[in-house]
Protein backbone atom coordinates (compact mmCIF):
# COMPACT_ATOMS: atom_id res chain seq x y z
CA UNK A 1 0.00 0.00 0.00
CA UNK A 2 1.42 3.38 -0.98
CA UNK A 3 2.09 5.80 1.84
CA UNK A 4 -0.06 8.95 1.68
CA UNK A 5 1.56 12.32 1.89
CA UNK A 6 1.49 13.84 5.40
CA UNK A 7 -0.96 16.56 4.36
CA UNK A 8 -3.20 14.27 2.30
CA UNK A 9 -6.23 14.69 4.56
CA UNK A 10 -8.40 17.79 4.43
CA UNK A 11 -8.25 20.43 7.14
CA UNK A 12 -10.62 23.38 7.70
CA UNK A 13 -8.81 25.67 5.25
CA UNK A 14 -8.67 22.92 2.60
CA UNK A 15 -12.39 22.24 2.86
CA UNK A 16 -13.28 25.91 2.54
CA UNK A 17 -10.88 26.42 -0.37
CA UNK A 18 -12.31 23.44 -2.24
CA UNK A 19 -15.87 24.56 -1.59
CA UNK A 20 -15.09 28.12 -2.73
CA UNK A 21 -13.39 26.89 -5.91
CA UNK A 22 -16.44 24.77 -6.73
CA UNK A 23 -18.96 27.43 -5.73
CA UNK A 24 -20.40 24.98 -3.21
CA UNK A 25 -22.48 26.00 -0.24
CA UNK A 26 -23.65 23.12 1.96
CA UNK A 27 -27.43 22.72 1.67
CA UNK A 28 -29.94 21.73 4.34
CA UNK A 29 -32.00 20.05 1.61
CA UNK A 30 -29.36 17.35 1.26
CA UNK A 31 -28.30 17.39 4.88
CA UNK A 32 -24.77 18.45 3.98
CA UNK A 33 -22.32 19.12 6.80
CA UNK A 34 -18.69 18.63 5.77
CA UNK A 35 -16.19 17.22 8.26
CA UNK A 36 -13.21 19.56 8.56
CA UNK A 37 -11.14 17.73 11.17
CA UNK A 38 -8.56 15.12 10.10
CA UNK A 39 -8.42 13.57 13.58
CA UNK A 40 -12.16 12.94 13.47
CA UNK A 41 -12.11 11.10 10.15
CA UNK A 42 -9.16 8.99 11.28
CA UNK A 43 -11.07 8.20 14.46
CA UNK A 44 -14.09 7.12 12.38
CA UNK A 45 -11.93 4.82 10.26
CA UNK A 46 -10.28 3.37 13.37
CA UNK A 47 -13.64 2.83 15.12
CA UNK A 48 -15.00 1.17 11.98
CA UNK A 49 -12.18 -1.36 12.17
CA UNK A 50 -11.30 -0.91 8.49
CA UNK A 51 -8.76 -3.52 7.41
CA UNK A 52 -6.17 -3.43 4.58
CA UNK A 53 -8.19 -6.02 2.65
CA UNK A 54 -11.54 -4.23 2.99
CA UNK A 55 -13.60 -2.92 0.09
CA UNK A 56 -15.41 0.04 1.61
CA UNK A 57 -18.50 1.77 0.25
CA UNK A 58 -19.05 5.36 1.39
CA UNK A 59 -22.32 7.23 0.93
CA UNK A 60 -22.30 11.02 0.66
CA UNK A 61 -18.53 11.66 0.46
CA UNK A 62 -18.99 15.39 -0.08
CA UNK A 63 -15.61 17.03 -0.61
CA UNK A 64 -13.71 13.86 0.31
CA UNK A 65 -12.63 14.29 3.95
CA UNK A 66 -13.59 10.79 5.06
CA UNK A 67 -12.87 9.28 1.63
CA UNK A 68 -9.18 10.15 1.90
CA UNK A 69 -8.92 8.65 5.38
CA UNK A 70 -10.63 5.46 4.15
CA UNK A 71 -8.19 5.21 1.24
CA UNK A 72 -5.31 5.30 3.75
CA UNK A 73 -6.66 2.16 5.44
CA UNK A 74 -8.69 0.06 2.98
CA UNK A 75 -7.89 -1.88 -0.18
CA UNK A 76 -10.55 -0.05 -2.20
CA UNK A 77 -13.14 2.67 -1.68
CA UNK A 78 -16.28 3.27 -3.72
CA UNK A 79 -18.09 6.52 -3.00
CA UNK A 80 -21.75 7.15 -3.88
CA UNK A 81 -22.54 10.85 -4.38
CA UNK A 82 -25.81 12.38 -5.60
CA UNK A 83 -24.62 16.00 -5.93
CA UNK A 84 -23.53 16.81 -9.51
CA UNK A 85 -20.79 19.30 -8.58
CA UNK A 86 -19.35 17.23 -5.74
CA UNK A 87 -19.39 14.03 -7.80
CA UNK A 88 -17.55 15.73 -10.66
CA UNK A 89 -14.86 17.17 -8.38
CA UNK A 90 -14.07 14.24 -6.07
CA UNK A 91 -11.89 12.11 -8.42
CA UNK A 92 -9.60 15.10 -9.03
CA UNK A 93 -9.29 15.72 -5.29
CA UNK A 94 -8.31 12.08 -4.72
CA UNK A 95 -5.78 12.16 -7.58
CA UNK A 96 -4.21 15.39 -6.32
CA UNK A 97 -3.97 14.51 -2.62
CA UNK A 98 -3.43 10.75 -2.75
CA UNK A 99 -2.08 9.90 -6.23
CA UNK A 100 -0.66 6.56 -5.11
CA UNK A 101 -4.14 5.37 -4.16
CA UNK A 102 -6.24 6.96 -6.93
CA UNK A 103 -6.53 3.67 -8.83
CA UNK A 104 -8.15 2.17 -5.74
CA UNK A 105 -11.00 4.70 -5.80
CA UNK A 106 -14.27 4.55 -7.73
CA UNK A 107 -17.14 7.02 -7.86
CA UNK A 108 -20.80 6.26 -8.44
CA UNK A 109 -22.78 9.39 -9.29
CA UNK A 110 -26.23 8.37 -8.09
CA UNK A 111 -28.83 8.51 -5.37
CA UNK A 112 -27.77 5.85 -2.84
CA UNK A 113 -31.40 4.84 -2.40
CA UNK A 114 -31.45 3.70 -6.04
CA UNK A 115 -28.05 2.00 -6.20
CA UNK A 116 -28.35 -1.73 -6.88
CA UNK A 117 -24.80 -2.53 -7.98
CA UNK A 118 -21.31 -1.15 -7.52
CA UNK A 119 -18.18 -1.39 -9.66
CA UNK A 120 -15.36 -3.75 -8.70
CA UNK A 121 -15.37 -6.30 -5.88
CA UNK A 122 -18.39 -6.51 -3.56
CA UNK A 123 -18.15 -4.19 -0.55
CA UNK A 124 -17.20 -5.69 2.80
CA UNK A 125 -17.75 -2.55 4.87
CA UNK A 126 -19.93 0.58 4.83
CA UNK A 127 -18.51 3.72 6.44
CA UNK A 128 -20.32 7.01 5.97
CA UNK A 129 -21.28 10.40 7.33
CA UNK A 130 -24.91 9.95 6.28
CA UNK A 131 -27.08 12.92 5.34
CA UNK A 132 -29.37 13.27 8.35
CA UNK A 133 -32.62 13.53 6.39
CA UNK A 134 -32.26 10.13 4.67
CA UNK A 135 -29.93 8.28 7.05
CA UNK A 136 -32.18 5.37 8.03
CA UNK A 137 -33.61 4.56 4.56
CA UNK A 138 -30.13 4.70 3.02
CA UNK A 139 -28.64 2.49 5.73
CA UNK A 140 -31.36 -0.15 5.41
CA UNK A 141 -31.20 -0.10 1.62
CA UNK A 142 -27.45 -0.62 1.56
CA UNK A 143 -27.56 -3.46 4.09
CA UNK A 144 -30.30 -5.19 2.12
CA UNK A 145 -28.78 -4.66 -1.33
CA UNK A 146 -25.20 -5.62 -0.46
CA UNK A 147 -25.22 -8.69 1.81
CA UNK A 148 -21.40 -8.83 1.69
CA UNK A 149 -21.24 -5.76 3.94
CA UNK A 150 -20.09 -7.33 7.21
CA UNK A 151 -19.31 -4.19 9.22
CA UNK A 152 -20.88 -0.76 9.14
CA UNK A 153 -20.08 2.45 10.93
CA UNK A 154 -22.28 5.46 10.23
CA UNK A 155 -22.34 8.95 11.63
CA UNK A 156 -25.90 10.19 12.08
CA UNK A 157 -27.86 12.65 14.17
CA UNK A 158 -27.50 11.68 17.83
CA UNK A 159 -31.22 10.98 18.27
CA UNK A 160 -31.19 8.70 15.23
CA UNK A 161 -28.16 6.88 16.65
CA UNK A 162 -30.12 6.32 19.88
CA UNK A 163 -33.09 4.92 17.94
CA UNK A 164 -30.99 2.61 15.82
CA UNK A 165 -29.20 1.15 18.85
CA UNK A 166 -32.21 1.03 21.20
CA UNK A 167 -33.24 -2.24 22.84
CA UNK A 168 -36.82 -3.49 23.32
CA UNK A 169 -38.54 -1.65 26.15
CA UNK A 170 -36.74 1.64 25.52
CA UNK A 171 -38.81 4.76 24.88
CA UNK A 172 -36.94 5.37 21.62
CA UNK A 173 -37.13 1.75 20.42
CA UNK A 174 -39.07 1.74 17.17
CA UNK A 175 -39.08 0.94 13.46
CA UNK A 176 -35.38 1.83 12.81
CA UNK A 177 -34.30 -0.25 15.84
CA UNK A 178 -36.13 -3.39 14.73
CA UNK A 179 -35.26 -3.14 11.04
CA UNK A 180 -31.57 -2.50 11.70
CA UNK A 181 -31.54 -5.48 14.07
CA UNK A 182 -32.94 -7.67 11.30
CA UNK A 183 -29.57 -7.32 9.57
CA UNK A 184 -27.06 -6.69 12.33
CA UNK A 185 -26.04 -6.39 15.94
CA UNK A 186 -26.29 -2.65 16.58
CA UNK A 187 -24.62 -0.44 19.20
CA UNK A 188 -23.65 3.16 19.84
CA UNK A 189 -19.96 3.67 19.09
CA UNK A 190 -19.32 7.22 20.26
CA UNK A 191 -20.32 10.86 19.98
CA UNK A 192 -19.09 13.53 17.58
CA UNK A 193 -18.95 17.22 18.51
CA UNK A 194 -20.50 19.94 16.39
CA UNK A 195 -17.28 21.89 15.91
CA UNK A 196 -15.74 19.30 13.54
CA UNK A 197 -18.29 20.19 10.85
CA UNK A 198 -18.69 23.03 8.41
CA UNK A 199 -21.22 24.45 8.78
CA UNK A 200 -21.66 23.40 12.40
CA UNK A 201 -25.02 21.62 12.68
CA UNK A 202 -27.52 22.60 15.36
CA UNK A 203 -27.74 18.96 16.51
CA UNK A 204 -25.25 16.53 18.01
CA UNK A 205 -23.97 13.54 16.05
CA UNK A 206 -23.34 9.95 17.03
CA UNK A 207 -21.54 6.93 15.65
CA UNK A 208 -23.42 3.66 15.21
CA UNK A 209 -21.71 0.32 14.69
CA UNK A 210 -23.54 -2.51 12.92
CA UNK A 211 -22.03 -5.98 12.62
CA UNK A 212 -23.88 -8.32 10.26
CA UNK A 213 -25.65 -11.13 12.12
CA UNK A 214 -23.71 -14.38 11.98
CA UNK A 215 -27.04 -16.12 11.46
CA UNK A 216 -30.09 -14.46 9.88
CA UNK A 217 -33.32 -14.22 11.84
CA UNK A 218 -34.81 -17.71 11.65
CA UNK A 219 -38.21 -17.40 10.03
CA UNK A 220 -40.28 -18.66 7.13
CA UNK A 221 -41.58 -15.13 6.58
CA UNK A 222 -39.89 -12.80 4.11
CA UNK A 223 -38.18 -9.57 5.14
CA UNK A 224 -40.99 -7.63 3.49
CA UNK A 225 -43.61 -9.55 5.47
CA UNK A 226 -41.79 -9.02 8.76
CA UNK A 227 -41.25 -5.32 8.08
CA UNK A 228 -44.97 -4.94 7.33
CA UNK A 229 -45.75 -6.14 10.87
CA UNK A 230 -43.16 -3.75 12.31
CA UNK A 231 -44.59 -0.79 10.37
CA UNK A 232 -48.14 -1.60 11.50
CA UNK A 233 -47.16 -2.10 15.15
CA UNK A 234 -45.42 1.26 15.45
CA UNK A 235 -47.85 3.28 13.32
CA UNK A 236 -50.06 3.31 16.41
CA UNK A 237 -47.49 2.55 19.08
CA UNK A 238 -49.72 3.50 22.02
CA UNK A 239 -52.25 0.85 21.08
CA UNK A 240 -52.04 -2.79 22.05
CA UNK A 241 -50.83 -5.08 19.29
CA UNK A 242 -54.34 -6.55 18.99
CA UNK A 243 -55.60 -3.11 17.96
CA UNK A 244 -52.51 -1.87 16.13
CA UNK A 245 -52.30 -4.96 13.90
CA UNK A 246 -56.02 -5.14 13.09
CA UNK A 247 -55.57 -3.47 9.71
CA UNK A 248 -52.56 -5.63 8.87
CA UNK A 249 -54.35 -8.86 9.82
CA UNK A 250 -57.79 -7.92 8.44
CA UNK A 251 -59.49 -7.61 11.84
CA UNK A 252 -58.70 -7.37 15.53
CA UNK A 253 -59.74 -10.98 15.99
CA UNK A 254 -57.40 -12.12 13.22
CA UNK A 255 -54.59 -10.06 14.77
CA UNK A 256 -55.22 -11.70 18.14
CA UNK A 257 -55.15 -15.16 16.57
CA UNK A 258 -51.79 -14.45 14.91
CA UNK A 259 -50.36 -13.05 18.14
CA UNK A 260 -51.51 -16.00 20.27
CA UNK A 261 -50.15 -18.45 17.70
CA UNK A 262 -46.81 -16.59 17.81
CA UNK A 263 -46.69 -16.72 21.59
CA UNK A 264 -47.07 -12.96 21.98
CA UNK A 265 -49.61 -11.31 24.29
CA UNK A 266 -52.33 -9.46 22.34
CA UNK A 267 -52.10 -6.78 25.06
CA UNK A 268 -48.39 -6.16 24.46
CA UNK A 269 -47.12 -3.16 22.54
CA UNK A 270 -44.63 -3.08 19.71
CA UNK A 271 -41.94 -1.38 21.76
CA UNK A 272 -41.55 -4.53 23.91
CA UNK A 273 -40.95 -7.01 21.06
CA UNK A 274 -37.73 -8.34 19.58
CA UNK A 275 -37.23 -8.72 15.85
CA UNK A 276 -37.61 -12.49 16.30
CA UNK A 277 -41.05 -11.99 17.85
CA UNK A 278 -42.13 -9.76 14.97
CA UNK A 279 -40.98 -12.51 12.61
CA UNK A 280 -43.09 -15.12 14.42
CA UNK A 281 -46.14 -12.88 14.15
CA UNK A 282 -45.56 -12.49 10.41
CA UNK A 283 -45.42 -16.27 10.05
CA UNK A 284 -48.90 -16.66 11.54
CA UNK A 285 -50.76 -14.09 9.48
CA UNK A 286 -53.70 -15.62 7.67
CA UNK A 287 -54.21 -14.61 4.02
CA UNK A 288 -56.44 -11.56 3.64
CA UNK A 289 -58.13 -10.82 0.35
CA UNK A 290 -56.95 -7.71 -1.52
CA UNK A 291 -54.28 -6.91 1.06
CA UNK A 292 -50.68 -6.14 0.22
CA UNK A 293 -48.04 -7.48 2.56
CA UNK A 294 -46.46 -4.04 3.01
CA UNK A 295 -43.33 -2.12 2.16
CA UNK A 296 -39.93 -1.77 3.64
Amino acid sequence: MSSPTPDALLGPADVRELAAALGVRPTKQRGQNFVIDANTVRRIVRTAGVRPEDVVVEVGPGLGSLTLALLEAADRVTAVEIDDVLAAALPATIAARMPGRADRFALVHSDALHVTELPGPAPTALVANLPYNVAVPVLLHMLDTFPGIERTLVMVQSEVADRLAAAPGSKVYGVPSVKANWYAEVKRAGAIGRNVFWPAPNVDSGLVSLVRRAEPVKTTATRREVFAVVDAAFAQRRKTLRAALAGWAGSAAAAEAALVAAGVSPQARGESLTVEEFARIAEHRQPVENKESGNQ
